[in-house]
């Protein structure tokens, strides 16, 4: 039987220098993340698109070198370091279901036992959270260490500056965290797992950055230039699974209908996604849309796959 051939590999350059300027009118529309001071200052006409493949091609647009907040982003990273630790057994503490209400909401909380609906809401992040403060020591060095193998860059840190500005407006986490508590939910002090939490949502990484630590999920769990497997092929598949369907706050199915990808957005501005077999991709632009994402992010990737014909459908 033949097999139909395997598309060309593609030249991501065109795409990305037609996205930039398709995205040049929506650039400074939308909100900064102001809720968190430190970032309330960042300019929303930045705009940064990376694309790193398998074989380790770099395609770049815009600020694309330039660090930034990755805040939500790091909930991907500190869930793939507490499945390393937990396997299934995490499941117990967290749902696996798209939540349907904003991430910051206390609403199904109290409906559902104190769990949390699923690992990429801030109540889900929290319980993970907590899992990395039973493991580690310091549980913020630990994903700052494995962020720093995943995008091959040891200059990569988390700013102290806006992690205490996180800490500073954290009310709502914090209330979240100590009901959860209530419900013998979380293990470790909220005060511990508030600090780890803040610290790692104020790691700095560049969409060059970002791109390159997706590329374990898009080579099945295994480093591409090493060969080095962090997780299974089953463990990847579901953090996939997962980033598609709950990966965007509750605008989910609406970006997975437009852009077809697995993602993972923070309200920093930045997306990471990625395409199976072949790439990882970080988009950046701080101006956010009402479900706080970023609005020049969510068009710039709906263009990529549009244009190139790639997304997992």
């Amino acid at each position: 039987m033949s097999r139909t051939p395997a598309p060309p590999r593609p030249d991501f350059d065109a795409a990305l220098q037609e996205i930039a300027a398709r995205v040049q009118p929506l650039l400074g529309q939308g909100q900064v993340a102001s809720y968190i001071p430190e970032l309330a200052g960042v300019p929303r006409e930045r705009f940064g698109m990376a694309i790193v493949g398998i074989g380790g091609e770099v395609w770049e647009v815009g600020h694309a070198r330039e660090r930034f907040s990755i805040q939500s982003i790091s909930k991907l990273f500190a869930l793939l370091k507490a499945l390393q630790h937990e396997g299934d057994a995490l499941w117990e503490r967290v749902g696996r279901e798209p939540s349907g209400t904003p991430f910051n909401s206390l609403v199904q909380l109290e409906h559902e036992g104190g769990k949390p609906r699923n690992p990429f809401i801030n109540a889900g992040a929290l319980a993970v959270t907590d899992v990395l403060c039973t493991r580690h020591v310091q549980p913020e060095t630990a994903l700052v260490e494995l962020l720093r193998k995943l995008a091959d860059n040891p200059g990569i840190d988390y700013s102290l500056r806006v992690a205490q500005s996180e800490r500073r407006h954290s009310d709502r986490n914090a209330a979240m965290a100590h009901f959860m508590r209530s419900f013998g939910r979380l293990h470790n002090p909220v005060d511990r797992i508030l600090d780890a939490y803040c610290s790692h949502c104020a790691i700095e990484m560049s969409c060059v950055d970002l791109a390159r630590s997706m590329l374990l999920l898009a080579n099945h769990g295994e480093l591409p230039w090493s060969g080095e497997r962090l997780l299974t092929p089953s463990l990847s598949k579901r953090l996939n699974a997962l980033m598609l369907t709950c990966g965007t706050y509750d605008a989910a199915g609406d970006f997975a209908f437009r852009v077809g990808l697995p993602a993972k957005s923070g309200v920093g501005g930045g997306i990471v996604a990625l395409i199976p077999n072949l790439c990882g991709i970080c988009v950046w632009s701080p101006g956010l849309d009402a479900n706080g994402n970023s609005l020049a992010g969510v068009a710039a990737l709906e263009w990529l796959t549009t244009l190139t014909g790639r997304s997992i459908f």
